[in-house]
């Protein structure tokens, strides 16, 4: 019982930032399911990703308070410390998935936490990841996590824009915050794309450090179709009367570049994995290819709604299964290192 308590005390203190990636990727295929009217699949996705937050929660908090020396290391981190958006993310998934449900009061509460939390970490992560370190340049240390700052604030958006049309007070306060954080979320994401792209033509890399978080580069721009598509399905308000036309076009450009994106990250998986011969194994950062494939699917089924383009909506449903493939691929894989762990055959991830 030692064994396996110290075993779980190492595991926590080593618990990757970037974790609430599953529950990110389990609530956006929920959402997508439940959009293609697939109820019991949706049902037992919810199940999961509530869980995970329970449980990813927890984990956080004990880290917090036994390994606080861990959690600050990864907040100074440029590699790591951008992994913490995630708990935003995941947090208003999980919202604007209890939202379709009807559950509006707990999409307000955890729009309420994850908002807190973006507005505190918008600040402090950059600033004591990039802004803060004394070690220059810090173009070198950028990689695929950055963009999910962009997720973060796009999530956000998304949970207000859900929010906006079933509240009778406040309307207008959701409405600008939607608008708010979805043009922030643009502005970032153009910011982060300069970034790593310097990192990749300035700097060596190599198979390692062309990991699966470079998927969320696809990810923020799907979001960001999302939760414009979401933006202009909401009541009329001034703020989005005034930008309506505005974010329903650039939504349609973000899907056309996240489109354009997927077979060259599948190229570069490819070159990780076959080329390079890097051997393909569980890593929780695997969920951060999950999600940008669900998310795909869940922005294009709103856009071609929301902007009447069928088509759009038809690619969308076939991805989606793409994206459920993946996650039940990773999520069993997921399963088999944890028993490995737990009997002492693999170290935590």
């Amino acid at each position: 019982m030692s064994v396996l308590r110290d075993r779980l005390r190492s595991g926590v203190e080593g618990l990757t930032p970037g974790y609430f990636a599953l529950v990110m990727a389990s609530g956006i295929l929920s959402v997508g399911m439940a959009l293609q009217g697939h109820r019991t699949l949706s049902s037992v996705l919810l199940a999961i990703c509530v869980t995970a937050f329970v449980v990813l929660l927890s984990l956080t908090a004990w880290r917090f308070v036994a390994f606080r020396h861990a959690a600050v290391d990864d907040f100074v981190d440029p590699r790591r410390g951008f992994g913490y958006f995630t708990f935003v993310a995941g947090t208003n998934v999980l919202g604007v998935r209890l939202g379709l449900d009807g559950h509006y009061t707990a999409t307000a509460v955890l729009l309420a936490l994850a908002g807190t939390a973006w507005l505190v970490l918008g600040y402090v992560v950059p600033w004591t990841a990039v802004l803060g370190r004394q070690e220059r340049p810090v173009v070198a240390t950028a990689n695929g996590t950055w963009f999910i700052w962009t997720v973060g604030t796009q999530s956000v958006a998304t949970a207000a824009a859900t929010l906006e049309p079933h509240v009778t007070t406040g309307r207008s306060a959701l409405a600008l915050l939607a608008v708010l954080a979805w043009s922030v979320g643009v502005f970032l994401y153009a910011a982060t794309g300069v970034v790593v792209t310097l990192r990749l033509m300035l700097y060596d890399f190599g198979p390692e450090e062309l990991n699966p978080p470079y998927w969320v580069a696809m990810g923020a721009l799907a979001i960001t179709v999302l939760a414009g598509a979401r933006i202009v399905e909401m009541a009329d308000t001034p703020m989005v009367a005034a930008t309506r036309g505005l974010i329903a076009g650039l939504s349609v450009v973000c899907w056309a570049f996240a489109t354009w994106l997927i077979p060259v990250l599948v190229a570069a998986g490819w070159w990780r994995h076959v080329v390079r011969r890097l051997p393909l194994r569980y890593e929780p950062t695997l969920w951060s290819m999950v999600f940008p494939l669900g998310m795909y699917a869940a922005g294009g089924i709103y856009l071609g709604e929301a902007d009447s383009l069928p088509l759009v909506s038809d690619i969308a449903g076939a991805e989606l299964w793409v994206a459920f493939t993946a996650g039940v691929i990773v999520f069993a894989a997921m399963l088999w290192h944890l028993g490995r762990w737990l009997t002492g055959r693999a170290s935590p991830g």
